[in-house]
């Protein structure tokens, strides 16, 4: 399990590469009496758009020089690749990335423009991290998971660190969940420095693996072809990561799911703002907060993460018409 120590060291790591993003308070009610306050974590603002960077900067900053020397593989379908790619030319490293196919190309065309070599698969999570094993075993390649990995969780949670650092009253968290990345590292850094703060995952409905994780107690895999019907692509994955899934049982208090409409609508009220423009993935934490109040526990001082603002020109152009 990661603990402060390890979230520490990342925080200290990753300085100086990874933006130490700000708080925003966002306006929109729920409804006319909803009283509850909301900042927003705009992680849309870091070097690549999203979150992502943290993690991977983590994971490839540990690896001793021989490893380093060999080059490090990665599967996905946007933002962690994005990561990758940039930790490993900031570090002088060959990186090598397989991403689906139905990765919207402004995150595949990023990937390519910051220097990595590109394998291209089918829609699966399953069938990209097994390409990605494939291929490391072939050439010798380090692979650095998505999610389902120490350095990765201690990354994401210098999230919860700043959060708790600049609003130190915050009474609940919300975060997105795909594979458990985030999730993990965020509620990790939370509730081991304040307990008392609610940690609450949101998910599409169409992609709610993690929330029947959490209420059967065992992993769940959602088939891939419901699964990629989400609008919130960096959200397809079938399954969360074992060691992702210890920590959300330990640290994490619910998991709520919101329809693919009420994303759009948090997309768009986000997008009124160029600072908090979010992708579908990154809109999920607020149409979680916004429209699922019923489900939540009352608090007064909320803190939802915008994981990532990587969207398409014409999607945007779109949810802001619609």
């Amino acid at each position: 399990m990661v603990g402060l120590t390890e979230i520490n060291e990342a925080q200290a790591r990753i300085r100086g590469i990874a933006l130490r993003t700000r708080l925003i308070e966002f306006t929109p009610r729920a409804t006319p009496n909803d009283t509850r306050r909301l900042f927003l974590k705009p992680e849309n603002q870091q070097p690549i758009g999203a979150f992502k960077l943290r993690g991977a900067y983590n994971k490839i900053a540990s690896l001793s020089e021989p490893d380093r020397k060999r080059g490090v593989i990665s599967y996905s379908s946007g933002n962690h690749a994005q990561g990758v790619a940039y930790a490993a030319r900031a570090l002088g490293l060959k990186a090598v990335i397989v991403m689906p196919r139905n990765t919207p190309a402004i995150k595949r065309e990023a990937t390519a423009v910051l220097g990595a070599e590109i394998v291209l698969v089918g829609p699966g999570s399953d069938e990209r991290k097994q390409k990605a094993e494939d291929l490391a075993a072939q050439h010798g390649y380090v692979v650095v998971p998505p999610y389902n990995d120490e350095h990765i969780i201690a990354g994401q949670g210098t999230i919860g660190l700043e959060i708790l650092e600049d609003l130190p009253d915050v009474e609940a968290v919300f975060a997105p969940v795909g594979g458990g990345g985030l999730i993990s590292g965020v509620a990790a850094a939370i509730k081991l420095s304040k307990p008392s703060v609610k940690v609450i995952g949101v998910e599409p409905e169409l992609a709610a693996d993690a929330q029947a994780s959490l209420r059967s107690g065992k992993i769940v895999q959602f088939p891939a072809e419901q699964v990629t019907r989400t609008l919130a692509d960096g959200l397809r994955t079938q399954s969360i990561g074992p060691i992702n899934f210890d920590h959300i049982q330990k640290y994490v208090d619910d998991i709520i799911t919101v329809s693919e409409d009420e994303i759009r609508q948090a997309m768009k009220f986000l997008a009124a703002n160029p600072d908090t423009v979010a992708e579908p993935s990154g809109a999920v934490a607020t149409a979680g907060f916004l429209f699922h109040h019923h489900q939540l526990p009352k608090t007064s001082l909320n803190v939802a993460i915008i994981s990532g603002g990587n969207i398409e020109p014409s999607m945007l152009e779109e949810i802001r018409q619609g």
